[in-house]
């Protein structure tokens, strides 16, 4: 798997880290789970889901870099990691979805939508825990 320099830096975290950006992950998609309101809801998935593709990224040894594209590349690793190219369909219409909501204009987004997104989102957990798990992290109290 390569990681290009101009996104991502090689850096040796240490397994507590690692670790502590899965929590942050968890902690924004239990606030996700909690709000009914859409926008709320839809907000805290496109973070949580970057926060898992960045937990995975920083699994492999590498530490994102804050550039323009940096958050499609995160989950094009986490596509990548978790060897699974419809990660990378579904994560890619949420983004183009929060890009369009922030940069051009906003959208509605609706209840259906939000509670997909929360769905794929929870697909993400489990998929990043059992990575994870596999790897020999400490996940069991998740």
């Amino acid at each position: 798997m390569i990681f290009e320099p101009k996104y991502f830096k090689k850096i040796n975290f240490s397994q507590k880290q690692i670790e502590n950006y899965f929590v942050c992950a968890i902690k924004d998609m239990k606030i996700a789970e909690k709000h009914n309101d859409p926008d709320v809801r839809f907000q805290f998935v496109f973070n949580s889901l970057i926060k898992f593709g960045i937990t995975l990224v920083a699994s492999q040894g590498y530490k994102v870099s804050s550039r323009k594209g940096h958050h499609q590349k995160v989950l094009e690793k986490m596509s990548e990691i978790l060897n699974n190219n419809d990660i990378l369909i579904n994560s890619e219409r949420i983004r183009k979805t929060r890009n369009i909501e922030l940069y051009d204009g906003g959208i509605i987004i609706t209840e259906k939508q939000a509670e997909e997104y929360l769905s794929f989102l929870k697909e993400i957990y489990n998929l990043s825990k059992s990575f994870l798990d596999s790897k020999g992290f400490n996940l069991s109290i998740f």
